[in-house]
């Protein structure tokens, strides 16, 4: 798809909804259209206090117009936020007449859904009212809308009871015994990194450390942690030991209500280190099959059999832990809408207190012909989420957080299912950014939110291990700014 913009400043908007409706097509913008060529035109004019805007988009020799316009006010914010939302709903309204089907989140474009339905509701809009704007402005559908308005209404409640000072910890482990074929995060498999792991928790211990006097001067509260990655269970037990006992030793956590470790893959997981993790009072870890099939896993480059993860989740139920996630992924290669029902009922039938249910994305980068194939996988993604509604809600979970990616296939979401009382806290503050997460390790990148509750600022870590190990200094150095931050917010002791 190309297309001409005229009149906007920034064209990120067009591209953001083009990306969306048109996920398997390369996006170019141009000068000048060729006769008779594919295109979208957006013109934006100022006419008095309003923006007018037209979009033409034609396909195939059919052209289909759509005029919208929007205020303007001294509100710069505003005035650039309603300019958006005309914009991109004109291009939604010209370009999907084209379309074989229109995509379920309507023109809503961000990562963030029930954030912008928590937006509403805290005008002192009622849930009714939200579903009604999102129908009738937005173009979501019911299921969306429903799933967004649930998870905002969620995230408003925990909002309400955070303190001004209340943070939460994440620590990334960029390793993995295997990268998944899917995998799109920053990780490394530890038969090429391996040898990068020890002088890797050096550095993130160190780190832990500096950011722990930090966080002491500065009187910020700890309520949640959470170890990802990768997968941290790459770890041996005796280096989670240290990690952990760093962290114990650094940390005050007598205000922690919640602390979580992606244990992950089966393959990586033993009695012994699930011991290390409950003797550090973890008390919420995932164990992730993504599949309980076993084609679908060879598929994917996932070493474990389906057997493993039922013996991984026995020996933590038997260990004591009472909050275990499972993911699991729909749109993998080689799974189909049976298959991947047959997964569900043997999680739903472990009874584990959360069970992710993730969008098959394509990869950061990925070239086009992986977009274009997982484009195609619309309709049996639409199916495998709609069994997973249903399964689910049947066995009495229900959607508490959930986000987008770019390049999803159907343009769908990732949504976490739970047991009523074992929402995870972390992914609903880190997602609807309701407070100031500190990241360490690799790749981290710690969101500092402002007294306003909307401005971040960001203080990003080196990306990959190998950077980060010979970066302690100016990590150190940039940690400072948190101090200069809780200041600023009345904070600091």
């Amino acid at each position: 798809m190309i297309y001409t913009v005229e009149g906007l400043e920034n064209d990120h908007p067009v591209r953001d909804i083009l990306f969306h409706l048109f996920p398997a097509e390369t996006i170019e913008r141009v000068d000048i259209v060729p006769e008779d060529a594919d295109a979208l035109g957006v013109l934006v004019q100022q006419v008095g206090m309003e923006h007018c805007i037209r979009v033409c988009c034609q396909r195939a020799g059919k052209q289909v117009c759509t005029q919208k316009r929007a205020g303007i006010s001294d509100d710069a914010v505003l005035t650039r936020r309603q300019l958006t939302h005309a914009v991109k709903l004109a291009i939604f309204e010209a370009a999907t007449p084209f379309l074989d089907a229109v995509p379920e989140w309507g023109s809503l474009t961000g990562v963030r859904p029930a954030k912008f339905a928590r937006g509403f509701l805290e005008q002192g809009l009622s849930p009714a009212q939200v579903a009604k704007i999102m129908t009738e402005q937005y173009h979501v559908s019911s299921a969306r809308r429903a799933l967004a308005i649930r998870s905002a209404g969620i995230a408003l409640d925990c909002k309400n009871k955070l303190q001004p000072n209340d943070i939460s910890i994440y620590i990334g482990i960029p390793f993995c015994p295997s990268r998944c074929s899917y995998c799109s995060f920053v990780s490394h498999a530890i038969e090429k990194a391996g040898k990068l792991m020890a002088e890797y928790l050096n550095t993130l211990c160190a780190e832990i450390q500096h950011t722990g006097v930090i966080l002491e001067q500065a009187g910020l509260r700890i309520v949640s942690i959470y170890i990802g990655g990768g997968t941290p269970t790459t770890l041996s037990a005796q280096q989670l030991d240290r990690l952990l006992h760093t962290m114990q030793q650094v940390f005050d956590l007598h205000a922690l209500e919640e602390f979580t470790v992606e244990a992950g893959r089966p393959d990586t997981i033993t009695k012994e280190k699930l011991l290390v993790l409950q003797q550090y009072g973890v008390d919420r870890i995932s164990i992730n099959p993504q599949s309980m099939n076993e084609a679908v896993l060879a598929a994917i480059g996932r070493r474990h059999s389906p057997q493993a993860v039922l013996d991984c989740f026995r020996i933590a139920r038997e260990i004591g832990f009472h909050a275990i996630n499972m993911d699991v992924i729909a749109g993998l290669d080689e799974d189909t809408p049976e298959s991947f029902a047959a997964t569900l009922d043997t999680l739903i039938g472990l009874e584990p207190e959360n069970i992710t249910v993730h969008t098959l994305a394509a990869k950061r980068g990925a070239d086009q012909h992986d977009r274009v194939r997982n484009a195609k996988k619309q309709e049996l993604v639409r199916q495998m989420l709609d069994i997973a509604a249903k399964k689910l809600t049947m066995a009495g979970y229900a959607p508490y957080y959930l986000y987008r990616q770019k390049f999803m296939a159907g343009g769908f979401e990732n949504v976490g299912w739970c047991k009523p009382g074992y929402e995870c806290k972390y992914n609903i503050y880190m997602m609807e950014e309701l407070q100031t997460i500190i990241s360490l390790g690799a790749g981290g990148v710690t969101k500092l939110l402002g007294a306003d509750g909307r401005k971040i600022q960001r203080i990003s870590n080196p990306k990959y291990p190998y950077e980060y190990n010979v970066s302690l200094e100016k990590i150190n150095a940039g940690k400072q700014a948190i101090l200069q931050w809780a200041q600023s917010c009345g904070m600091q002791r």
